[in-house]
């Protein structure tokens, strides 16, 4: 073979090669189904603007509120701060992509999937508008991933179904439960408190911040590193739940105090019940109606003596 018909072949062979690779990319069934697979519910540019959702099934119904920067949860009647970082992580799911290959087409298939009714059924809005709105299905035989389709819209999709244990979730699961919601973010930490004063048992115990150290009242060889490390645990306590059954004015509250000055002026104060048969108690924090029901680990550790900060 001469080195013109050599180069002729090669280039034949070449192009050939090259036409069956690009067929294969097109016409490849597994290569177009995972192309498909990869989805986003809703698009990330309004992952931001969401300012409500609504979570419907034949069980319960929740609603989650945006006011300003800070989330709401609306349960029975009443208001309660919701955890931010946790319906962050809520939103992201949809905004992001993954696999959700369809699975049906057609609205005759949505009576095998589970989907044929209004609920269970997931909204998100924007300013009153719905940008997300899915019904969601039965679990696939595996139990590892859940069938959905957007309401309207006969395509049904299937999906890990790990989101759902938002769903199932109950309000508390919502509820930013801290003494102190901002200190979820940062907003508050330990450099903000100029004093702290504790009254319980009777025993008065006053910790102030002086010449970049703690002085503590009552304690001669003070632990600054427990001291630091107490602080931080009440302002970043929470309680187990939120109680409608008492009232903010309810005498029962009186029974120990915890009052934080910060550095901005501003004075919090933390009122707590004695214990009740079961241990535990209930709380109310200064600038708002909420009370906190609190677990005796909680109450251990917010309410001590003096001997707990003397260094041993």
């Amino acid at each position: 073979m001469t080195y013109k018909k050599k180069i002729i072949y090669l280039s034949t062979l070449i192009a050939v090669l090259a036409l069956l690779y690009t067929g294969s990319l097109v016409f490849n069934p597994e290569r177009n189904n995972n192309k498909n697979a990869s989805y986003i519910w809703l698009d990330p540019k309004f992952a931001g603007k969401i300012d409500r959702i609504t979570l419907n099934s034949e069980e319960h119904k929740l609603e989650l509120i945006k006011k300003k920067d800070d989330w709401f949860v609306l349960h029975n009647g009443s208001e309660y701060p919701a955890r931010k970082a946790r319906i962050e992580d809520f939103i992201g799911i949809f905004t992001s992509s993954s696999a959700w290959p369809v699975r049906a087409s057609g609205a005759s298939s949505h009576a095998r999937f589970a989907l044929e009714g209004e609920t269970p059924r997931l909204s998100m809005y924007v300013e009153n508008s719905i940008y997300l709105d899915i019904l969601l299905g039965k679990d696939d035989k595996t139990g590892r991933e859940i069938f959905v389709r957007r309401f309207g819209n006969d395509e049904v999709r299937s999906g890990n179904n790990l989101f759902i244990s938002y769903i199932d979730g109950t309000a508390a699961s919502w509820y930013n439960l801290r003494f102190f919601p901002e200190s979820e973010n940062g907003k508050i930490s330990l450099e903000d408190v100029q004093r702290l004063s504790l009254y319980n048992e009777g025993e008065t115990i006053i910790i102030t911040r002086a010449n970049g150290s703690w002085e503590v009242s009552g304690v001669n060889n003070p632990d600054l590193k427990n001291i630091e490390d107490y602080i931080s645990i009440v302002l970043n306590s929470e309680g187990d739940d939120f109680l409608d059954s008492v009232n903010s004015n309810d005498p029962g509250l009186n029974h120990s105090r915890i009052v934080i000055e910060f550095g901005n002026g501003k004075i919090t104060t933390i009122r707590v019940s004695a214990a009740d048969e079961n241990k535990n108690r209930f709380a109310h924090v200064s600038g708002s109606n909420y009370i906190y029901a609190i677990p005796l680990w909680v109450s251990s550790r917010i309410l001590r003596n003096a001997a707990n900060f003397e260094k041993q």
